[in-house]
């Protein structure tokens, strides 16, 4: 089994910025895409930023310019650093990761964190 570890969350106020965290650990074998989804009340989940192995990235539109997403392969770690933001960016925000589990496997399996809590203020 695989388990994500967010840190970072919290309430800040509009203009500001916060940097989440989001650590994996268990049964690894590599790990292919890491990314952040955010979920605001009333709404669907929602991509905000994804980074495969290579560390290629993609964001949706509406962060483009504000966040940037990162890793550390050597600590299985991926990053999420918030600028300029905005009261629209409340939300719970959740770790996912791709990853296989085994050297010998063919198959990959996808996995969640718990979910932190970002409140921005106007």
């Amino acid at each position: 089994q695989v388990q994500l570890v967010e840190s970072g969350g919290g309430l800040v106020q509009a203009g500001g910025s916060l940097r989440l965290s989001c650590a994996a650990s268990g049964t690894i074998f590599r790990i292919n895409a890491m990314g952040w989804y955010r979920q605001a009340p009333g709404k669907q989940r929602e991509l905000v930023a994804l980074i495969n192995s290579g560390g290629s990235t993609n964001y949706a539109d509406s962060v483009k310019g504000r966040f940037t997403i990162s890793r550390d392969n050597a600590k299985n770690t991926v990053y999420l650093q918030m600028n300029i933001l905005k009261p629209d960016d409340t939300a719970v925000y959740y770790c996912n990761a791709d990853v296989r589990t085994y050297r010998w496997s063919y198959k990959d399996s996808n996995y969640w964190g718990q979910g932190t809590q970002v409140t921005v203020s106007s």
